[in-house]
C-alpha cells in the first residue's frame, strides 16, 4: 500500500513546479529537484514494499546510483 503522505506531497510539488514553469518563477529548478526526488522516493517505497529484503551489496550499489557515483563507485 502507498503511502499517502508521499503521493500527495509528490502531486503538490508538480502543481507548483508547473505553476512556476508557466510564470517563470526562479525557483522551477529547485520544484524540478524536489519532484523528481519525490517522484523517485514513491517508486523506490512501492518497489520495496513488494520486492524481498536486498542484499547488503545491491543496497551499496544502489546508494552509489543515489548519491550520483555511478554503479562503478560502490
Amino acid at each position: 500500500m502507498r503511502p499517502q503522505g508521499t503521493t500527495s506531497t509528490r502531486r503538490r510539488l508538480q502543481a507548483q513546479k508547473a505553476a512556476a514553469h508557466k510564470y517563470g518563477h526562479p525557483n522551477e529548478v529547485a520544484l524540478s529537484r524536489d519532484y523528481a526526488a519525490a517522484k523517485l522516493e514513491d517508486f523506490i517505497e512501492r518497489t520495496l514494499s513488494t520486492a524481498p529484503e536486498l542484499t547488503e551489496d545491491q543496497t551499496r550499489r544502489l546508494a552509489a546510483l543515489l548519491r550520483g557515483g555511478g554503479p562503478s563507485a560502490a
